[in-house]
C-alpha cells in the first residue's frame, strides 16, 4: 500500500513539474521577448557586470543586439536594459506605472536589520519611507538648502586649513571622503560637531558598504559582502547611540531641526513610531548616498581641472568676481551659487564623463510592451547614463572633457545627460550635491593651484570608479 502511495505522489509530482515546464514553454513562445543573453546558469552575466569596465558592459550589448533594448541576468534577477535618449523618457515617465524601485538584494540585506528581525514585517513599499520623509518637509528645497549654505562654507574652509594648509601634497580622494561625510553628517544628524566627527572616524566603514551594496551575497570572510555586513553593524551601533542622544536633547525641550529630528516624532500609517533600528538603517542609507558620489565628483572634478590649465583659469576668473563683490569673512550666499555658471559646467562635463554612479534597478510592475518586445511582470530593469553618456551621436568627440557643450543654446539632447535620473524619482539630493561640489571648488581654487603626482593613474572599481592610489596632487598656493 505505502509503495502504491509512493507510486501515485511521484506521478502527480512528475506530472506537475511537466505541465509547469510545458506551461512556460507556450508562454516564452507566445512571447517576444527582447535580444541578449542569461548567460550562465544561477550567475547569468553578473561577473561580467561586476568586474569588467561598467561602460562597456551597455555599449558592447547595444552594438551586439540592439540599440534601444536587451535582456540579461544580473545579480540573480532576469533583467532588461532599456537604452538611449527614448529609453531614459520611457522610464522616467512610467515610474510607479509600469515599474517601482528595486534594490539589490545586497542592499536590502545591508539596510533592512529591523526587518530581518521581524517576519511579519511587509516588504518594503515602491518609494521607501526615508526617501519620503527627505522630500515631505522640504530638507532638500531651495529655502531649506539656502539656510544650510553658510554652514557648508564654513566646514569646507575648516577642513581645507585643517587637513591642507602647509602641505605640499594630498591625496584627493581621502580628504573628499572626509568633507562630504562631514557635510552629509551636519546636514542629516545635526549641528553638533561631535555626531558630525564621530561618523569621520567609520570612513572606512562607508567606503566597504559603499562597494557591497552590488556585491554577489557571499557572506564570508574576504568578500565584498561580508565586509559591508561588518561595517553596517558598526555604523548602525553609532548611529544608535546618536538616537539617544538626540532623543534625550528633544525630551529637554532643545529645539532642532534636521532629518533626524523628524524622523524620530514622524509615525507611520499606523500611528507608530520608527524604532531606532529603523531610524537607524535609513539614515546610514541616506549618508551613504550624500556620501559617496559627491566624493566621487569632487575627485574627478580635480582630476579633470589639473589636466586642464585652461579651464582652472576660467573657474579662477569667475569664482573670483563673486568674491570680490563680497564684503571679507562674508560667507557664500544662494544668488553666489546661481552665478557659478561656468563652474557648474565644468561639474556637469565631470559627470558625464566619470558618473559617479552607473545606473539603479527597477521593477516591472505589470507586462508591457517596449519596442515591440515584451518584458514580463517582475523582471528588473537597469537603468544606466551609459547608453548615451559617451555615445558620438549625442556628443561630439565624447572622450574629450569640453564644458562647453552646456554653454549652447539647446545643450545636450533631451534624455541625452541624466546623471540625476528624471522623472519622480529623480535625485532628491540634486540641488545638495550642487551646492557641495560648488562650494568646495569655489574654496579651492581661489587658494591653490594643483598638478596631478600621477597623471595617467589607473581607475578601478566596478559601478562606484575609484582613482587606484587616490589621486596624489602637489599643491601650490597663489601668494
Amino acid at each position: 500500500m505505502d509503495a502504491i502511495d509512493l507510486s501515485t505522489i511521484f506521478l502527480v509530482v512528475f506530472f506537475l513539474i511537466l505541465t509547469t515546464i510545458l506551461s512556460q514553454n507556450r508562454s516564452s513562445k507566445n512571447t517576444k521577448l527582447p535580444p541578449g543573453s542569461f548567460g550562465w546558469p544561477v550567475i547569468g552575466e553578473t561577473i561580467e557586470f561586476l568586474f569588467s569596465n561598467p561602460e562597456n558592459f551597455v555599449p558592447d550589448r547595444m552594438n551586439k543586439y540592439s540599440q534601444d533594448i536587451f535582456k540579461t541576468k544580473i545579480m540573480g534577477e532576469k533583467t532588461v536594459v532599456i537604452c538611449g535618449p527614448n529609453g531614459h523618457k520611457f522610464l522616467f515617465s512610467n515610474e510607479e506605472k509600469l515599474f517601482t524601485v528595486f534594490r539589490t538584494h545586497s542592499m536590502q540585506r545591508i539596510f533592512r536589520s529591523y526587518q530581518s528581525k521581524n517576519p511579519s514585517c511587509p516588504p518594503p513599499p515602491s518609494l521607501s519611507q526615508s526617501t519620503r520623509v527627505i522630500r515631505q518637509p522640504g530638507f532638500l528645497k531651495p529655502e531649506a538648502l539656502a539656510r544650510y549654505l553658510g554652514e557648508m562654507d564654513c566646514i569646507t574652509k575648516e577642513l581645507l586649513q585643517s587637513h591642507w594648509e602647509g602641505k605640499s601634497e594630498i591625496q584627493t580622494y581621502h580628504f573628499a571622503k572626509i568633507l562630504t561625510l562631514s557635510l552629509a553628517s551636519r546636514f542629516f544628524l545635526g549641528s553638533a560637531n561631535s555626531s558630525s566627527e564621530r561618523m569621520v572616524k567609520l570612513v572606512h566603514y562607508f567606503d566597504d558598504i559603499t562597494l557591497g551594496l552590488h556585491a554577489m551575497i557571499l557572506n564570508v570572510p574576504g568578500m565584498a559582502f561580508y565586509r559591508a555586513n561588518k561595517a553596517a553593524i558598526a555604523i548602525r551601533r553609532e548611529l544608535i547611540d546618536v538616537i539617544k542622544e538626540k532623543k534625550d536633547e528633544m525630551s529637554k525641550g532643545v529645539k532642532m531641526q534636521d532629518i533626524l529630528c523628524h524622523m524620530i516624532v514622524v509615525k507611520d500609517n499606523n500611528g507608530e513610531f520608527m524604532g531606532e533600528n529603523e531610524i537607524a538603517d535609513k539614515i546610514m542609507g541616506i549618508l551613504v548616498a550624500g556620501y559617496s558620489t559627491v566624493a566621487t565628483t569632487i575627485t574627478f572634478l580635480m582630476k579633470y581641472v589639473g589636466e586642464r590649465f585652461d579651464i582652472y583659469e576660467k573657474i579662477l576668473k569667475e569664482q573670483k568676481e563673486i568674491a570680490a563683490a563680497k564684503k571679507e569673512g562674508e560667507l557664500l550666499e544662494w544668488e553666489d551659487m546661481n552665478k557659478m555658471k561656468y563652474s557648474w559646467n565644468v561639474i556637469c562635463e565631470t559627470m558625464r564623463l566619470t558618473p559617479p554612479l552607473q545606473g539603479t534597478f527597477r521593477e516591472v510592475l505589470i507586462d508591457f510592451t517596449y519596442a515591440g518586445y515584451t518584458i514580463p511582470k517582475g523582471w528588473k530593469v537597469y537603468w544606466t547614463t551609459s547608453s548615451t553618456n559617451k555615445n558620438p551621436l549625442y556628443f561630439q568627440d565624447p572622450q574629450v572633457f569640453d564644458p562647453s557643450r552646456y554653454e549652447k543654446c539647446d545643450g545636450p539632447i533631451p534624455y541625452t545627460y541624466v546623471p540625476f535620473g528624471g522623472g519622480p524619482r529623480m535625485c532628491p539630493g540634486k540641488e545638495y550635491a550642487r551646492l557641495a561640489i560648488l562650494t568646495f571648488l569655489h574654496n579651492v581654487v581661489l587658494k591653490y593651484k594643483w598638478e596631478l603626482l600621477v597623471p595617467n593613474e589607473k581607475i578601478v572599481g566596478d559601478m562606484m570608479p575609484t582613482p587606484e592610489n587616490g589621486l596624489p596632487i602637489r599643491l601650490h598656493d597663489h601668494q
